[in-house]
Formats: C-alpha cells, structure tokens, sequence
C-alpha cells in the first residue's frame, strides 16, 4: 500500500491560556486540525474549559 503525503492539513493542540496563568490544577486541551496553507500563524479560539467552567481562549501550541 502507498504511503500517504503528508499534505497540508496537520494536527494541532490548543491550550488554554487563562488557566496556565491563574495556577489552576489541570489542564485543558483539545486536539484539532488546521490547513497549514490557509492558517500560517498560530490558532486562537474560544473553547469550553470544563475546570474554570466557562469559555477561554485556547492558542495553539504545537
């Protein structure tokens, strides 16, 4: 079987920046994908964190 190209669309993960500086135990994270083409820099959206319990902005770190 021929091995896939790696293409455009890789994976990232999203962390949630408000948690990391308040010192809150835990951490969220959600794991999603975005066209390298379209999206050169880093992400940013608003997700759920389940510990604050409210909606942050969660940048992408890898």
């Amino acid at each position: 079987m021929a091995k896939k190209s790696k293409g455009n669309r890789i994976q990232i993960i999203l962390e949630c920046t408000e948690q990391k500086a308040s010192g809150v135990a835990g951490m969220s994270r959600y794991v999603s994908e975005k066209n390298r083409k379209n999206d050169p820099e880093r992400m940013e959206l608003k997700k759920f964190n389940p510990f604050l319990k409210k909606y942050t902005v969660h940048k992408e770190i890898k």
